[in-house]
């Protein structure tokens, strides 16, 4: 069975933006999701909110839907006041968020605080931030000293509704961090492969279908670390895996047509979880409204179409 969600960038004041999260979850939707930036992008000169209360205000004009971060990064968060706010989250939410995890990338967030870290640095900051995360969510007080951070009788009481702990959907796009993600999440996702977008707008069904290509082959090295998570004799459930359609060159709503043949595809190379972008009126992920209403017309046909066995 495929999930769909959907992103709502967090630009739109409350008294605005709270319609929408409604309308997601009316449409039936099964997860929704905001950035965890300071600022992005070609987006930076305009509004932005924070990604906390945002989520604890749709959780709280929401039932059913899961909620998330899309995703979460060492790169302006420190994981003990990072692991409250989860806290928090799950239990406005009731159990339904969502802890989209990232390294981190190279953009406005990376030097917002300070210098940006290496590359390097940023992959380990990542692996001691997970590490951390785990331990501060899963027990009522946490002793840590690592190469980058420390937790003295760190307190998480009275832990999360979610059991063990809130589910952790990690991003990941090498050998190492897919096997960081292999040990400690629950899902896996992906924008897929990155590439010149150079002949894009002179061919883009050509660049549609190197990118989908690429996208067997990045579900191929994460198979790869699944199969080495289990070799130490674990019994790891198999990872839920989301893939955003909007990592490939063409907007996935760009026409209803390719949203469905997008969802389709995804299904057949064994992802669990597709996501879109709520349309903008310009820029970035600019589209009409009209597309994403059609395609949750036809949720209930997706969300029973079967996810190939990978």
């Amino acid at each position: 069975m495929v999930a769909v969600g959907v992103v709502l960038l967090p630009q739109d004041r409350w008294s605005r933006a709270k319609d929408r999260w409604r309308q997601a979850e009316e449409w039936g939707f099964d997860h929704a999701w905001t950035y965890d930036h300071l600022a992005w992008r070609t987006l930076a000169d305009g509004p932005w909110f924070a990604t906390v209360p945002l989520l604890a205000a749709a959780a709280a004009v929401t039932e059913r839907i899961a909620l998330g971060t899309f995703v979460a990064s060492p790169n302006f968060r420190h994981p003990v006041p990072f692991a409250k706010d989860v806290l928090g989250l799950d239990d406005v939410a009731g159990g339904r968020f969502l802890l989209g995890l990232g390294a981190g990338g190279e953009g406005f967030d990376a030097s917002v605080t300070g210098p940006a870290w290496s590359r390097g640095e940023r992959t380990r900051r990542y692996e001691e931030f997970v590490v951390l995360l785990d331990r501060l969510l899963t027990q009522p007080a946490t002793e840590f000293t690592g190469e980058f951070y420390e937790a003295h009788d760190a307190r998480m009481i009275p832990g999360t509704i979610a059991r063990p702990r809130t589910p952790f959907v990690m991003a990941a796009a090498g050998p190492r961090t897919m096997s960081l993600a292999a040990r400690y999440g629950q899902g896996w996702v992906t924008y897929g492969p990155s590439f010149d977008s150079e002949g894009v707008d002179d061919d883009p069904h050509a660049a549609q279908e190197r990118w989908w290509a690429g996208l067997a082959d990045v579900s191929d090295q994460m198979d790869a670390a699944e199969a080495a998570a289990e070799r130490d004799g674990s019994t790891l459930p198999r990872l839920r895996r989301y893939l955003s359609l909007d990592g490939a060159p063409v907007f996935s709503l760009t026409s209803l047509d390719l949203a469905l043949e997008g969802v389709e595809r995804a299904a057949g190379l064994g992802f669990t979880d597709v996501v879109v972008h709520w349309p903008r009126p310009d820029g970035i992920y600019a589209g009409s409204e009209s597309v994403l209403e059609g395609l949750a017309e036809r949720l209930p046909a997706l969300q029973a179409m079967p996810v190939a066995q990978r």
